[in-house]
């Protein structure tokens, strides 16, 4: 920690990291900075290692963490020594890299093709690297027939160790591609704001994901959170149940139980409670960007089932239908959730596009015996009416019946009220809650239910 500027540089790594939701405090800071001093800078792997060990708290956010690491810990300075010859003889090196395995060449090579075919910009202003661009030129993707037979001429390969060397191979191509973007990262960050670079361009965890701005391949991703989110959910649930279960002081047997130690209350007898599960109704929007919200909070709330007396979910566009069906318990397709739930059900009247007074209204008219007093209702949607009457009464209907009454609307709260929004019209009648991403959903379930 003595050599210049490495303080620094830890603090603003752990300054990024926080940026980027992990919660990492002064005491984990100061382990981070006992395990520089004991590793020292020589064995940049082994570093990496022991800052991850201090300031982690699980698996899931190495994905953050290693590509911050590199922007605070970079492996060189500048560029490399020789630039590539052609972008031919790169791609021949490559190949043999690729076929050997051998890692530490294939860096080099990431470097030299960052070097020689990711630059753009013509002034020191605009000037910058792209990996995207470099791979583009280089293109690894189509070595993979060339390093395969290589491989299978020297080793030979068939059968069931045929298909396993294609796997490697992959891994390879997929191990350089990583390493062109960690080059051009490391480039852009020697010429512009380090710390602003750590924030916007290295991906969040899957969890911090707006729901409105996650294509398809992180959609896919978030949904492999779920389970391990249902069931740090439902620890929580099980322990304020358990909490709620001591209720207020019974003050008759307290005095009688006080009487062995002089008419003193050493002991405070509490009565009993008798919390119920809670039942659950879900109303969620399944047109255009907001599906994927939706389907995401209905998979979670299929995995915690057990947490609730009886679930009811609907999915609407300008038409409403159930779809309980569709996530029976420990059954539900995580992949292709949301197209069955459009392909099975009536979702939509003589327009496709969505129309919350309309779909709302239906729900109260044609499913109003699914709420009642012990009824919590969860409102899914960005709550964009496309201009037409939002049904407030309908909706104050619904309220009137439940228990509780939630709407959870996934766009920021600065855009509410905004083009054809009515969000403060349906804030009005029920509690409307920001809900971006998959932390902001926990964090309302566990909150929101009632025990």
């Amino acid at each position: 920690m003595t050599a210049p500027g490495v303080a620094d540089r830890l603090t603003s790594l752990v300054g990024a990291l926080r940026a980027h939701g992990m919660r990492i405090g002064t005491g984990e800071t100061v382990d981070a900075a006992e395990a520089v001093a004991a590793l020292g800078l020589a064995d940049r792997e082994l570093l990496r290692e022991g800052l991850a060990a201090t300031l982690l708290h699980g698996p899931s956010q190495r994905q953050v963490f290693d590509p911050v690491f590199d922007l605070y810990f970079p492996s060189a300075i500048g560029g490399p020594e020789s630039r590539p010859a052609s972008r031919e003889d790169l791609r021949e090196r490559l190949a043999a890299a690729l076929a050997a395995g051998d890692v530490m060449l294939m860096g080099q090579l990431a470097a030299e093709a960052v070097d020689g075919f990711g630059g753009y910009g013509s002034s020191p202003e605009t000037a910058g690297w792209s990996s995207y661009q470099t791979l583009e030129q280089l293109r690894p993707q189509t070595l993979f027939a060339r390093v395969r037979d290589s491989v299978r001429a020297r080793n030979g390969a068939s059968g069931f160790t045929d298909r396993l060397l294609e796997d490697e191979i992959r891994r390879r191509i997929e191990v350089f591609r990583r390493q062109v973007a960690v080059e051009a990262r490391r480039r852009v960050a020697e010429r512009r704001d380090r710390d602003m670079l750590a924030r916007r361009a290295v991906a969040t965890t899957p969890d911090r994901l707006d729901f409105l701005y996650a294509g398809k391949l992180q959609l896919d991703e978030l949904r492999r959170t779920v389970q391990p989110l249902a069931r740090k959910l439902a620890t929580r649930l099980a322990a304020r149940r358990r909490r709620a279960a001591r209720g207020s002081i019974d003050l008759r047997r307290t005095l009688r139980g006080s009487l062995s130690t002089g008419g003193v209350p050493m002991k405070p007898v509490l009565r009993r409670r008798r919390p119920a599960r809670p039942e659950l109704v879900l109303l969620c929007d399944v047109s255009g960007s907001v599906s994927g919200f939706s389907d995401f909070t209905m998979l979670l709330v299929q995995a915690l089932h057990d947490q609730f007396s009886k679930v009811r979910v609907f999915a609407f566009v300008n038409r409403i239908d159930e779809v309980t069906g569709l996530l029976e318990h420990g059954a539900a397709d995580a992949e292709g959730l949301g197209a069955r739930i459009r392909a099975e059900a009536t979702l939509t009247g003589w327009h496709g596009s969505s129309d919350y007074g309309v779909a709302l209204g239906e729900f109260a008219e044609r499913y109003g015996d699914a709420v009642g007093p012990r009824t919590t209702v969860f409102v899914l949607g960005d709550a964009r009416t496309n201009m037409s009457d939002p049904n407030l009464a309908a909706v104050r209907q619904i309220a009137e019946r439940a228990r509780r009454f939630y709407w959870l609307n996934p766009e920021p709260r600065a855009q509410w009220g905004t083009g054809d929004s009515a969000a403060p019209e349906y804030a009005d009648v029920a509690g409307m809650h920001e809900c971006r991403n998959a932390r902001q959903l926990s964090e309302l379930v566990a909150r929101l239910l009632p025990v």
